[in-house]
């Protein structure tokens, strides 16, 4: 692995970290704290501030995906390199483990606390609203589909420079407030990955719907916006491998 590729994939191993901990950090910490908790709101807020700060933190660096299926979707589109995909994908994964343990060994340092999912992703009986397979299944992929025609759309030619960081961000907040009831929201199978790990169980055996519905809705979105910001995308050869 070169030099550069060493310092693209830190980036996305740290900007998943950030993601996994600070929006599960929230979900599992935050989000029903007796008396006053921040809900369903706080959560997707955080889930967007995470992104969005990260974004202008090392976006610079890697393009910043923090998510397999931002670089698969990228990759269709013809914004990201080959040789860049399997270290992102393994960075993304590294970041979202290392960033759900340390969350786990601090939200176990409370006593009696018990993980109960975790901020895990799950479908049927593991739904936050007992949504069954095939809802959950096509949530994750139209959701996942929009977040990325929304990247791509921002960062296209012609799209304001320097402010796609926002609609990114603010467009997870938008997809974790219509699918947490549905799925836990995962949109991202790093994400969905690091907190299985640590749930265990049959949150480990569904994990396949939130790596496959993730991937395929982002190819798709991918390979039509190439086709639509085609010409936007041909003269944007510079910066063709970024997210934001």
């Amino acid at each position: 692995m070169d030099h550069d590729t060493q310092k693209r994939a830190a980036a996305e191993f740290f900007g998943t970290f950030w993601l996994t901990f600070g929006g599960c950090g929230a979900a599992v910490l935050s989000a029903a704290y007796p008396t006053l908790g921040i809900g369903f709101l706080g959560v997707a807020l955080a889930f967007g501030l995470t992104v969005l700060t990260m974004a202008y933190a090392v976006g610079h660096i890697s393009g910043g995906h923090f998510n397999p299926a931002v670089t698969l979707g990228l990759w269709s589109a013809g914004r990201c390199a080959n040789r860049h995909v399997l270290p992102y994908i393994v960075a993304q994964v590294l970041g979202a483990i290392l960033g759900a343990g340390i969350l786990f060994l601090i939200a176990s340092g409370k006593a009696g606390w018990q993980p109960n999912g975790f901020a895990s992703n799950g479908y049927g009986a593991l739904s936050p609203g007992q949504y069954e397979l095939a809802a959950c299944f096509l949530t994750e992929f139209l959701l996942t589909f929009f977040f990325l025609f929304i990247i791509i759309g921002t960062t296209s030619k012609g799209a304001a420079v320097g402010f796609a960081g926002i609609p990114i961000g603010f467009a997870l907040v938008l997809i974790h407030l219509i699918s947490i009831p549905v799925t836990n929201t995962s949109v991202n199978p790093a994400r969905s990955t690091g907190t299985a790990f640590f749930a265990g169980g049959e949150y480990v055996v569904q994990l396949w719907l939130f790596w496959l519905a993730p991937i395929l809705g982002a190819v798709v979105a991918g390979a039509l916006a190439k086709w639509l910001y085609e010409p936007a995308i041909a003269l944007e050869a510079p910066i063709k491998e970024h997210a934001v």
